[in-house]
C-alpha cells in the first residue's frame, strides 16, 4: 500500500545505543513510535545501531547512514525520525546524504504540542520553543521545510519565517515572551483570586499517557460532571496539553480544585520545559500533588525518575505528595519495583474503578495540610453576606432557621475556624 493510499507519513525510525544509557532502547524506541503515531505518521521500520559514542558528523556512524538510504527506498519511507536530539551540522549532514526529510525526538514532540495547542499561550508557548529550537538549526532545514507537503517536523513556525534573518527571528522570539509575560500576569491575578477563597489545590502531574485525564474526568463533582466539563481522554501520547481546573469534592463535603498538568516524557526539550514553565508553576501553588503512575509499565522507575526531575528543576519537590499507581487491572502489586525513597504515602487504584476513586479522595482528605473541623455555625439574621460565603464554599449538611439565626452544619477549614469563631455553637 502506498503512501497516498494511506495518507500516513511513512517513517523510519533509527536508534543509537551507548553504553551508559539508563533506558532501555527497545522501550525508548517503542515510545518514539507512539510518538511518530502522536504526530500522524506511520513507522515502516527502525535501525538500531550499538556504538560507544556519538558520531560528531552524522551522530550515527557514516556507514549506518549509509545503510539507512538503501532502507529508506526499499521501504519507500519520506522521513527519517532519529532517537535523540540532533545538531545543526548532524541535520545538514544526514540530509545530503540520506536525501529524506530528517526529524529528531525534540522536534517530533515540539511538532505534536504544535498540533495539540488550542489556547493562545499554548500556542504561543509551543511556537516560542520551536524558535529557539530551530534558530541554529536553520541551514539543516532549508532543505525540506522548501518541499511541498509539509508533515512531521513542519508545523509551527512557517518557511516564511524561518527563512528571514535571524534577527527577525529573535525580534520575535522577544515578542512572544512580552506577550506570555503579559498573560503570566492574568494567571497570576487568578492564582491569588483562588488563594484568597482559600479552596484547596491538588494538582495532578505525572507521565503522558498514565491516566491523569480520565482520573480527573473521576474525580469531577456531580454538579460539573457534565460532557462539556470533561477534559479530551485519548490512549495516545500527549492527548491533552492545556492546563485544566476543575472542581472537585472530599468525603467530609469540602470542596477542592483539581489542577491537570501536561504530561512529561523523556528527553522531554528542555525548551519545552522553559516555555511552559509558567503553565507547570501552577503546580508550585497546589495543596497537594497526585503523581500519577502507570504501575503497567515496564519502565515505570525511568518514568517516575523523569517526573521527579522536572519537579526538582520546578523548585517543587517539597509539597506533600501522594503516589497514585495507576491501572491496577493490568499489573500485580507484588511485582511492582520502583525506588521507594521517593515514595512517602501511595494507593494503587483504576481510575476507571469507582471504589477506588472514592479511596483515593480519602487519602486527598488525610494528606490535605488544610485541616477542616466539623462545626455547627449560627449566623444573625442581617448578615446574609456570611451565610452567602459559607453556602458558596462549603458543603452545608443541615440548614436550619431559629429565632437566633440560621443554623448550618459544615467543614469548616482552620483559617475560617479562626476569622468566624465568634459564630461557631
Amino acid at each position: 500500500m502506498t503512501q497516498k493510499e494511506t495518507n500516513l507519513e511513512r517513517v523510519l525510525i533509527v536508534g543509537l545505543n551507548l553504553p551508559n544509557d539508563k533506558i532501555d532502547i527497545e522501550n525508548s524506541l517503542d515510545e518514539l513510535e507512539e510518538l511518530v503515531k502522536a504526530a500522524g505518521g506511520e513507522v515502516i521500520g527502525r535501525i538500531l545501531q550499538n556504538a560507544n559514542n556519538i558520531n560528531v558528523s552524522y551522530f550515527i556512524g557514516k556507514g549506518k547512514a549509509e545503510e539507512i538510504v538503501t532502507y529508506a527506498e526499499e521501504l519507500d519511507v519520506s522521513t527519517i525520525v532519529f532517537n535523540d536530539e540532533l545538531s545543526g551540522a548532524q541535520i545538514r549532514n544526514l540530509e545530503k546524504l540520506i536525501d529524506k526529510k530528517i526529524v529528531d525526538r525534540t522536534n517530533l514532540i515540539l511538532d505534536i504540542f504544535a498540533s495539540r495547542a488550542s489556547t493562545k499561550e499554548g500556542k504561543l508557548q509551543v511556537k516560542l520553543a520551536q524558535l529557539q529550537y530551530r534558530l541554529p538549526r536553520l541551514i539543516g532545514f532549508r532543505d525540506y521545510l522548501s518541499r511541498e507537503g509539509g508533515g512531521i517536523g513542519t508545523r509551527g513556525p512557517g518557511e516564511q519565517k524561518l527563512e528571514t534573518d535571524r534577527r527577525h527571528i529573535l525580534r520575535e522570539v522577544n515578542n512572544i515572551k512580552h506577550e506570555l509575560k503579559e498573560i503570566g500576569k492574568n494567571r497570576e491575578l487568578k492564582r491569588k483570586q483562588r488563594r484568597n477563597a482559600d479552596i484547596p489545590i491538588v494538582a495532578l502531574v505525572g507521565y503522558t499517557n498514565a491516566g491523569k485525564s480520565t482520573l480527573l474526568n473521576q474525580m469531577i463533582d456531580d454538579e460539573d460532571g457534565s460532557l462539556d466539563n470533561k477534559v479530551f481522554v485519548k490512549d495516545m501520547l500527549f492527548a491533552t496539553l492545556d492546563t485544566t481546573l476543575r472542581k472537585s469534592k472530599l468525603p467530609n463535603g469540602q470542596r477542592f480544585l483539581l489542577t491537570d498538568t501536561v504530561g512529561f516524557v523523556s528527553k522531554l526539550p528542555t525548551k519545552l520545559v522553559e516555555a511552559f514553565k509558567s503553565t507547570l508553576e501552577e503546580v508550585k501553588y497546589a495543596d497537594l500533588i497526585l503523581h500519577v503512575v502507570d504501575g503497567s509499565n515496564q519502565d515505570l522507575d525511568i518514568q517516575m525518575d523523569t517526573t521527579f526531575k522536572i519537579l526538582e528543576d520546578l523548585d517543587i519537590l517539597d509539597k506533600p505528595m501522594v503516589t497514585v499507581f495507576n491501572k491496577k487491572d493490568r499489573y500485580k502489586i507484588e511485582d511492582l519495583i520502583y525506588d521507594s525513597e521517593l515514595v512517602d504515602e501511595k494507593i494503587f487504584i483504576s481510575a476507571l474503578n469507582r471504589e477506588d476513586i472514592d479511596l483515593l479522595l480519602e487519602m486527598i482528605e488525610k494528606n490535605l495540610p488544610q485541616k477542616f473541623k466539623k462545626v455547627n455555625i449560627n449566623i444573625p439574621y442581617g448578615e446574609e453576606n456570611i451565610l452567602n460565603y459559607f453556602m458558596k464554599h462549603y458543603e452545608i449538611h443541615n440548614l436550619e432557621y431559629t429565632e437566633k439565626g440560621t443554623m448550618i452544619s459544615l467543614n469548616i477549614n482552620h483559617i475560617d475556624f479562626s476569622k468566624y469563631n465568634n459564630y461557631i455553637i
